[in-house]
């Protein structure tokens, strides 16, 4: 039978290819109208900031429970204490608007991910954290917070971030430089040189496999039984995982989800011993 010149189960096709592709693009409506609202309402071109869904800041709780072993509830409250920064998400607007920077980044302090980088910090009271890959130094500004509260609490903590861009880490100033320094050069040469055991490590610059590789087989001496590793690049390769594997680590990966974001996120990658 034909509706005109075109056969019915042609048509019963095509009928059953729109309502799938309007099935597959109801996936996508959001994130395009968030991504037509950042395009008129942000100045980030790398390097995306973003707050973190509800319940996926409640994964990341539960998760970092358990690796820190300390109740939740705690988890929580660090990230309740980072987000509620006055001070800090003054630091950041301040400190973006002097710099030459400000036409590609936003002033608004949003840390998705980090919140369990500063939680990490706050429960584990690390005495040394490395940060290779500065770029603005936001993560830097999260961590050397982090390190404020614990020494207020008695527990000094020291951070050293890597990066070999000589401009990386223009928010990285003020009070928050005063607990730490940020070695420039290649970051392989800088945790070489770096002679002391390292509590918690995140990976977050060159995002190639191999360099990332690199820097893990550069710190493996370092790391301690209680020493952390997070990985920055962990959506993107198996590395972390593998340098886990082949040293006796444990590994779990959390997936980030942005809130009211086109960005669809990226994650934390953790090699842990217990």
């Amino acid at each position: 039978m034909k509706y005109g010149n075109v056969p019915l189960p042609v048509l019963g096709r095509a009928w059953r290819a729109v309502r799938r592709a309007r099935t597959a693009a109801g996936y996508y409506r959001e994130p395009l109208t968030d991504m037509v609202r950042w395009l008129f309402e942000s100045n980030e071109m790398t390097n995306f900031t973003y707050d973190l869904e509800e319940d996926n800041e409640r994964y990341l709780a539960a998760l970092i429970s358990d690796i820190a072993g300390i109740h939740v509830d705690a988890v929580a409250g660090f990230f309740r204490e980072l987000t509620e920064d006055e001070a800090l998400a003054s630091h950041i607007a301040d400190a973006t608007a002097r710099s030459d920077f400000a036409h590609t980044a936003d002033p608004k302090a949003r840390y998705g991910r980090r919140i369990g980088w500063y939680a990490f910090v706050r429960a584990l009271k690390p005495k040394v954290v490395v940060e290779t890959g500065v770029d603005k130094g936001l993560g830097a500004c999260v961590l050397t917070a982090a390190l404020k509260r614990n020494r207020a609490e008695g527990h000094a903590g020291e951070y050293y971030g890597t990066d070999i861009n000589p401009n990386a880490g223009y928010l990285f100033s003020g009070e928050y430089a005063r607990y730490g320094r940020i070695l420039y050069g290649d970051s392989i040469a800088s945790l070489t040189k770096l002679d002391c055991a390292i509590d918690l490590f995140v990976n977050d610059s060159d995002h190639s496999a191999d360099y990332e590789a690199r820097e893990y087989r550069a710190i493996a001496d370092r790391l301690t039984e209680r020493s952390i590793v997070l990985g920055d690049n962990a959506h993107c390769t198996s590395k972390l995982l593998e340098f886990s594997q082949a040293t006796g680590r444990r590994f779990i990966f959390f997936q980030e989800k942005p809130r009211a974001h086109w960005y669809p996120g990226a994650g934390i990658g953790i090699s842990f011993r217990r």
